[in-house]
């Protein structure tokens, strides 16, 4: 038995509020959990109710690229990193306090803005008519999805890369620390070395090459002799 029409909304509805309230949960989680690995964790459970999300929402291929590449790539990298990381929480926590003003004011002016950008949020009266349009035939979801990025917000997508660039550098930047017993690469010297210094050519002759080096012959202890006997003498007499 299947459905009616007003089941199956009724059943999405409650599917939608299902992953949006595991996903603000977790979401919330990643940013307030004190131990990094369970923040990554938390983070890849997002991941999985955002696709969800997108599932319901008809992005078949978002869904998909947020579970293949971010959950199966990003998350579990960012887990690997996190555990091979030798993190000093106790010299993390001791800058806090330090920088608690500057972060404060950040924090201030991005709740600023995001109040800014809720208050003057309006529906368009065309969106009901948008949402109600037929979808195009012979155009797929990717393909639709690829016109918009690279067509009509090109130069977004373009800024979004640079941003993760900078962002990719700062990381590699506050991460970066001299530890005692690192061994380096010394880039100047594997260049300037010479084909003498690192491979050694030998002339092996015709049927050499396969033959078995007989093995040296080593020496047997020799056995302790048995001592002597001790010579006695009778009546005094010479030997």
């Amino acid at each position: 038995m299947h459905p009616t029409g007003e089941g199956q909304a009724v059943i999405a509805a409650l599917a939608f509020y299902a992953f949006a309230a595991v996903l603000v949960t977790s979401a919330a989680m990643v940013v307030t959990s004190r131990n990094p690995v369970h923040a990554v964790l938390f983070l890849i459970l997002a991941f999985f109710n955002a696709a969800g999300l997108f599932l319901l929402a008809g992005a078949e291929f978002l869904a998909l690229i947020l579970v293949i590449v971010y959950v199966g790539a990003v998350a579990v990298l960012f887990l690997f990193v996190v555990m091979m990381l030798d993190v000093n929480f106790a010299e993390m926590r001791s800058g806090f306090v330090r920088y608690l003003p500057v972060g404060g004011a950040i924090g201030v002016v991005l709740l600023a803005e995001l109040l800014i950008v809720g208050l003057a949020w309006t529906v368009s009266p065309e969106a009901p008519r948008l949402l109600a349009a037929p979808i195009p035939e012979g155009v797929t979801n990717t393909q639709a999805l690829g016109r918009v990025i690279y067509t009509d917000y090109i130069y977004l997508f373009q800024a979004a890369g640079l941003v993760l660039l900078v962002a990719m550098i700062g990381a590699i930047v506050l991460t970066l620390r001299d530890r005692p017993g690192t061994k380096r690469q010394d880039v100047t010297r594997q260049i300037d070395r010479s084909r003498r210094d690192t491979l050694d050519m030998i002339s092996v002759p015709s049927g050499q090459g396969m033959t078995v080096p007989p093995k040296p012959e080593v020496a047997k202890p020799e056995s302790p002799k048995p001592p002597e006997p001790a010579h006695t003498s009778h009546g005094g007499g010479h030997h």
